[in-house]
């Protein structure tokens, strides 16, 4: 079984392949990735986020196929109001 040590140092190896881009104050681009990043590379900076999510909640990953997954269908209007 794998110790916190051996979980940390994966992570901290991981970490080192992220992308690093540095911007002037002010002159951050605008939260919109989608026209400096492809769709793959959105796809890719949201998984370490998903399963750190997942950590951090004290939960497993969950385990169905994705045709298994649970969904909700809302029709007729947008989730949650009235």
């Amino acid at each position: 079984m794998e110790d916190a040590n051996d979980r940390s140092a994966d992570r901290a190896a991981a970490r080192r392949s992220w992308p690093v881009r540095k911007y002037e104050l002010g002159t951050e681009p605008a939260d919109d990735l989608s026209a400096i990043t492809t769709p793959e590379e959105r796809l890719a900076m949201m998984w370490p986020l998903a399963l750190e999510a997942w950590e951090l909640a004290g939960r497993p990953l969950p385990g169905y196929a994705r045709n298994e997954t649970p969904v909700r269908c809302v029709r007729g209007g947008v989730a949650g109001s009235a």
